[in-house]
């Protein structure tokens, strides 16, 4: 099969250029590309890179991602692709019993905070893969939060305009407020007891996280605040490797983690839009996205009901893959007709941040890799003195009596944070992601889209606008489309509300080229792609 090729034209309004190079490092926060680019530099491979510009992004985009986030990895090794799973599970006390005294899982607080799994991630990455000492991959981050660095612009608007929620939180104020007040991009900070933290992960290769110190201050703090993690609960905790999921799109195969996470509702949506050409209409015109957004609603529907912990699945996630399948859900499509498919919606209205970052070396390691709080800093938890904001991802549980994804003990939840991989004909082709919640499995089906199905380059895909699926009929497009597409999208009852950057995510994408790679940083994070 011939390799896909695109153009090198860039017909959208950008602040950005691909970065072309055999070595490179795409991340949202510039601090951090450097970080991973050192490790390369110092003779480390793509994991190393990786490693470090994750750890480092804890410090200086601590609005997205922490020491308490969950991660997940898809990369190909040299010869094989591999998935990682490291989201964490429910402390052992949560039954639905427990949660009785609520009508709907919580957002924030103890009870929205499962065990964290990034610090899991960073160890059996580096174990299995990486080349330099564990330490070596910690000294840009510790320098950053001990030494202090200097707040960036989008950054500075998250932290201010989440703010307000977390105050009523005394730990989260005594770490992550200057004076009271949220930093203001171009301000110097530190973050010393983040420092501190990741010196003792760095020095016991993640022992002292999930059996040391820091599990012992985790447990005292729940026990002294209403919370229920105990030292069992992370101790027991594990990363898994995991067979990656697929589906094959425009003669290229997209590889995403299979559940507890949302990848499939991608690889659902591609599936189901093989049954109509899109490749007859323009990338952004009407008819187009028309089909894409119906496409997007049914692949939702079904993820929404079925993804959970695959230990409680109902049905094998390949069923939802079958082509048959696929193409009888194709016929549900009127392309002239916007309609609500499938069983109930949970909320696609909340604001969630993640990071997501790739590197690829010029031996050929290419790493996809996904790391996120959920909301902002989390659940509001902070354990005092340490830098820890744990995550809230217990608000991906149900209380639903029967679903799949109903909370319970040591089980993980729906997860939004997924990581991609294209190849082609076996061998690697792109590493990408697009960061924020619901967003991301419709960001990675545009970015497939645009790139295969209309031979964009990555940086041209990244600068597109975007849409986003919400509720019902209702439907985000963002600034950039034509005031002709959203007329006549209204016209066939989609319910749209134009948008700006934030709500459609954030993209880092590395493509790789018969001689080194074409690296791309989506304009709407602080975001860089450097290489040499």
């Amino acid at each position: 099969m011939k390799k896909p090729s695109f153009n090198w034209k860039f017909p959208y309004p950008s602040q950005r250029m691909p970065v072309l190079a055999k070595n490179v490092v795409c991340t949202s926060q510039p601090l951090a590309s450097q970080a991973g680019i050192r490790m390369l530099l110092k003779g480390g491979n793509a994991m190393d890179a990786i490693l470090a510009s994750a750890i480092a992004l804890t410090v200086v985009e601590p609005t997205s991602n922490g020491l308490g986030s969950d991660a997940f990895a898809l990369f190909w090794d040299g010869n094989k692709l591999k998935g990682l799973n490291a989201s964490g599970r429910s402390p052992s006390s949560w039954t639905p019993d427990y949660f009785s005294k609520h009508e709907q899982m919580p957002l924030m607080g103890w009870d929205a905070s499962t065990i964290p799994g990034a610090v899991s991630a960073w160890v059996q990455l580096w174990k299995e893969h990486g080349t330099l000492e564990f330490k070596e991959l910690f000294e840009p981050a510790i320098d950053y939060a001990r030494n202090g660095y200097i707040v960036s612009p989008i950054t500075a608007w998250a932290w201010k305009m989440v703010s307000y929620q977390y105050k009523k939180y005394p730990d989260w104020v005594n770490t992550f407020l200057f004076k009271g007040r949220a930093p203001k991009a171009g301000q110097f900070i530190k973050l010393p007891y983040h420092a501190d933290t990741l010196k003792l992960i760095a020095e016991s290769e993640g022992e002292e996280f999930y059996r040391g110190i820091i599990a012992e201050k985790i447990e005292e703090h729940a026990k002294n605040t209403g919370g229920t993690i105990t030292r069992e609960d992370l101790k027991n905790h594990k990363a898994n490797w995991v067979e990656p999921l697929e589906m094959e799109y425009q003669g290229v195969m997209l590889h995403e983690i299979p559940p507890n996470g949302q990848g499939i509702a991608a690889l659902m949506m591609l599936g189901i839009l093989k049954y109509h050409d899109i490749s007859s209409f323009a990338p952004d015109s009407p008819e187009s996205i028309h089909l894409q957004l119906e496409a997007m609603k049914l692949a939702f529907a079904d993820a929404h009901r079925h993804v959970a912990d695959p230990r409680y699945m109902k049905l094998d996630p390949k069923k939802l893959l079958e082509p048959d399948y696929l193409k009888e859900r194709s016929k549900l499509i009127n392309p002239n007709k916007a309609q609500v498919y499938g069983p109930g919606w949970p909320n696609l209205n909340r604001m969630e941040d993640t990071v997501y970052l790739t590197a690829a070396d010029q031996n050929g390691m290419m790493v996809s890799y996904i790391q996120s709080n959920f909301w902002a800093f989390g659940s509001g938890i902070v354990i005092p003195k340490t830098g820890i904001s744990l995550q809230n991802r217990g608000a991906g549980f149900t209380l639903e009596e029967g679903h799949p994804n109903q909370v319970g003990p040591n089980k993980r939840p729906f997860h939004t944070i997924i990581p991609a991989f294209v190849t082609v004909n076996g061998e690697p082709l792109m590493s990408f992601g697009v960061m924020g919640g619901p967003m991301q499995p419709q960001g990675h089906a545009q970015m497939m889209i645009r790139i295969f199905q209309y031979k964009q380059n990555p940086q041209a895909a990244s600068d597109a606008p975007r849409w986003r699926v919400m509720k019902g009929l209702k439907a985000l497009i963002e600034t950039g489309f034509k005031e002709e597409t959203r007329v006549t999208l209204e016209k066939k009852g989609h319910v749209l509300t134009k948008s700006q950057y934030f709500e459609f995510g954030g993209a880092q994408i590395i493509y790789k080229l018969a001689d080194g790679y074409c690296a791309a940083s989506d304009h709407r994070k602080d975001g860089q792609a450097v290489g040499y």
